[in-house]
């Protein structure tokens, strides 16, 4: 099968024309790779990479391995196959091991922005939300509105999740902090924020109140298999 794009109708379903392209440019993005890096490690020319990231196509599945084994994924994660499945359904590994992160490595992950959870209480008891957050002067800080259950953090000790899940390998990870919750107040600290967000929260909405969590406790796990 060719591993040049068929341009034409896409498959019909919930997924938007270019979705293949969108999550190739932002797993590449996530590893720190540029469009040559990407291209080095699947054989295929710069403006190739550059071609399938902005352009709506059908692509064979031998560049759809090659990406996917390129930026250390799956196929069904680049095509968006389980967006729509709880993580963790596949079978665990033969020989998994559990390995303890440190703390370089967990902040190595967390990197720089993505969506995580945050743990509060709230008026009908615990609560677990998800949140677009920014990783930044080892800390880690959201945008909420002040009526919203994220903004209850503020002035607690929190804690605060991330983990992503490959059910095709049947690893993945997980880092906690744990930590005082505090508004950002000061217009430059504010700034600085804003300066080095790249999203806005998807929820929409007026969210301007900035809380960041400082980690007394930054805690990490890795499910690796060395023998598949």
């Amino acid at each position: 099968m060719s591993d040049r794009p068929q341009n034409g109708p896409t498959p019909s379903g919930p997924r938007a024309k270019g979705d293949v392209g969108r999550r190739v440019a932002a797993r590449r993005e996530q590893l720190g790779l540029s469009r040559g890096d990407l291209a080095l490690r699947t054989g295929a020319a710069p403006e190739y990479i550059q071609y399938l990231e902005t352009h709506p196509a059908t692509h064979g599945i031998g560049l759809l391995l090659r990406l996917a084994d390129a930026l250390e994924t799956s196929v069904d994660e680049l095509t968006g196959g389980n967006v729509d499945l709880p993580p963790g359904v596949g079978q665990a590994a033969y020989h998994p091991e559990l390995l303890e992160l440190d703390r370089p490595e967990c902040w190595e992950l967390l990197g720089s922005h993505g969506v995580g959870r945050i743990a509060v209480t709230a008026e009908a008891g615990p609560a677990i939300v998800p949140v677009n957050y920014l990783a930044l002067g080892e800390e880690v800080a959201f945008r909420t509105s002040p009526d919203a259950t994220p903004a209850r953090a503020a002035g607690h000790v929190v804690a605060f999740e991330v983990d992503r899940i490959d059910d095709a390998f049947s690893r993945g990870w997980s880092v906690l902090v744990v930590g005082d919750a505090h508004t950002v107040t000061a217009p430059e600290a504010v700034r600085r924020l804003e300066t080095h967000s790249r999203s806005a929260p998807w929820a929409g909405g007026v969210r301007d109140l900035w809380i960041a969590v400082t980690p007394d406790r930054l805690t990490g796990r890795r499910i690796v298999v060395r023998d598949r």
